[in-house]
């Protein structure tokens, strides 16, 4: 009834807490019980972060199946007493295959994102009944060698658990690479990773197994069960991969996950040397080290924990944010067209008012009395006022709408700045203001839009009317290299250097603006700077600060 070889009974005698002895390979331990710990540990975290997923419940499954013959095949090894032995052993087959069947599940869950079908899962249980039904029967095991402590196993289990593992693995290549192949962005590379962390795994899991059933098979003098505790050291890394990517495409806190599953499997493996240790400053040495490492594990995990809380508050801000932007870029949509609805039904009565005052002032319709005159001149420039502003409202709706569009064509640059100058003349001398125009070339031809160029020159040479109590106007044509260079100098209120580079901002005036001008809305200069850099050009400001005069330069390509 027990194995009779004196390596095993040596093992078996000096045994603590009945698993534990210092004549056992130490590698055993460091492998069994390291991965036993992080399967489990792995297998909650899962659980707590996410009970809901299919694909998480298959994993907590894989895991703890690992876990479980990880422990059991712990026994067997540090066991003699063969009925022990033989019911421990007869899982095997049972494990290795249901393993086997579980990742494709998982692999099939991950990328499909949904449960498989009632026929495949009658396809499972029908495969794995064989192994099942026959684990407790003299066709699994058939006998003990009790000299070398070996179960003598069934070749044509063997051979059916083998067979099965191998068409499943070879489904599971061919699903994968066919589902890789289709997929694209992100979706492929998270299938190409999840199908290699199955690949890896399912590979190390047969090669630690596959090597010691065959050669326990044939009866071979060399001891190959050794290899199964390096197989374990590679499927514990293989778990965690597969975790990880879970974890990472589920949004679990992988850091987290990661520094409390290092923190176990380190505690466990320091933890286990006590139970083999033969001398009481080895012990010593051991408890130091376990204490210096539960402090350290403490720390990382609160360390880490933080840090998680605050990147999830980021990143909740972060999408706070977003929506926000989101629902400001709605709003600013809805501005925009209500801007230019409102525009378009305002800009035909005021064209309408300007035009018959310009009329009745003509006398067009009769003799004006003197008294009328200045009345209708007051309504005439408040109406040209208003429609220059609400020009510029439709020009800012069609600007952020993407709407605006530029015809251009050669034009005389230089001659349609004089046009706006000859147009707003009139303006200039009822406040007593010199306005000049000067060209030292010409033509100067450039491809423009002439509607838009001409609104350019006319509202800065506007603008520079009225911010200037006295003085005078200047604008300015010439060619400066391959660019025409327009100036509107004014010798008005001027401009500090603080707000030289806010004017061009939508609703944005000078400082003491007011004082000069209550009418302005803010938008000229911001609807002349887009409308320029539309013909690639640019335009600046210059001004040696407050009463020193203004100085705005247009510069477009030749």
């Amino acid at each position: 009834m027990f194995c009779t070889d004196s390596y095993s009974v040596t093992i078996f005698e000096s045994l603590s807490f009945y698993v534990f002895s210092p004549h056992a390979p130490p590698l055993l331990y460091y492998s069994h019980i390291p991965a036993a710990v992080v399967a489990l540990a792995l297998s909650l975290f899962i659980i707590v972060k996410n009970r809901t997923a299919l694909e998480a419940k298959i994993l907590v499954a894989i895991a703890l199946l690992y876990s479980t013959w990880a422990i059991m095949n712990l026994f067997i090894w540090t066991q003699i007493d063969i009925r022990v032995i033989m019911y421990l052993w007869s899982f095997w087959f049972t494990f290795f295959t249901l393993i086997f069947v579980l990742c494709f599940y998982f692999l099939y869950a991950f990328i499909k994102k949904r449960d498989v079908s009632f026929g495949t899962k009658v396809l499972f249980v029908i495969s794995l009944l064989p192994v099942i039904l026959l684990a407790f029967t003299p066709f699994n095991l058939s006998s003990f060698d009790v000299t070398g402590c070996n179960a003598i196993e069934n070749p044509l289990m063997i051979g059916y658990a083998y067979f099965l593992a191998s068409v499943i693995f070879i489904a599971i290549v061919l699903f994968a690479f066919n589902e890789g192949y289709k997929a694209q962005g992100e979706n492929k590379e998270q299938m190409v990773l999840v199908s290699l962390g199955v690949f890896l795994f399912l590979l190390s899991f047969s090669i630690a197994t596959y090597i010691p059933s065959i050669f326990n098979l044939f009866e071979s003098s060399v001891d190959t069960f050794a290899t199964e505790m390096y197989g374990f050291f590679g499927m514990t890394v293989f778990i965690g991969f597969l975790t990880y990517l879970v974890v990472r495409y589920k949004a679990f806190n992988i850091k987290l996950l990661a520094a409390q599953a290092l923190v176990f499997a380190l505690v466990a493996l320091i933890a286990s040397e006590f139970f083999f240790v033969s001398s009481d400053i080895n012990r010593t040495l051991v408890g130091v080290t376990l204490f210096l490492a539960v402090c350290f594990g403490f720390f990382l995990v609160r360390s880490v924990k933080r840090e998680v809380a605050q990147r999830e508050h980021i990143e909740k801000l972060a999408k706070q944010l977003e929506v926000a932007n989101e629902r400001l870029k709605e709003l600013d949509r809805m501005k925009s067209e209500f801007l230019s609805i409102a525009s378009h039904q305002l800009r035909a009565p005021i064209t309408a008012i300007k035009g018959y005052a310009s009329l009745i002032v003509q006398g067009d319709y009769g003799p004006v009395p003197d008294t009328m005159k200045d009345p209708l001149d007051r309504v005439s420039e408040s109406a040209r006022v208003m429609a220059s502003s609400i020009e510029d409202y439709l020009n800012i709706s069609r600007i952020e709408q993407g709407r605006m569009k530029y015809e251009l064509a050669p034009v005389d640059i230089g001659a349609l700045a004089e046009k706006a100058v000859e147009e707003m003349r009139p303006v200039a001398l009822a406040k007593h203001l010199a306005l000049n125009f000067s060209s030292k070339d010409a033509p100067l031809t450039a491809q423009a839009d002439l509607g838009k160029m001409k609104q350019v020159f006319s509202n800065l040479v506007d603008n520079a009317i009225k911010y200037t109590k006295e003085g005078s106007v200047t604008v300015t044509a010439e060619k400066s290299g391959d660019k025409i260079r327009v100036t509107i100098a004014d010798t008005g209120i001027g401009i500090a250097k603080e707000d030289l580079d806010t004017l061009f901002a939508k609703f944005t005036r000078a400082k003491d603006a007011n004082k000069v001008n209550t009418t302005g809305t803010g938008l000229g200069l911001y609807v002349a700077k887009q409308l320029v850099e539309g013909h690639k050009g640019t335009i600046r400001i210059e001004s040696e600060g407050p009463g020193k005069g203004t100085r705005f330069i247009v510069e477009l390509p030749v």
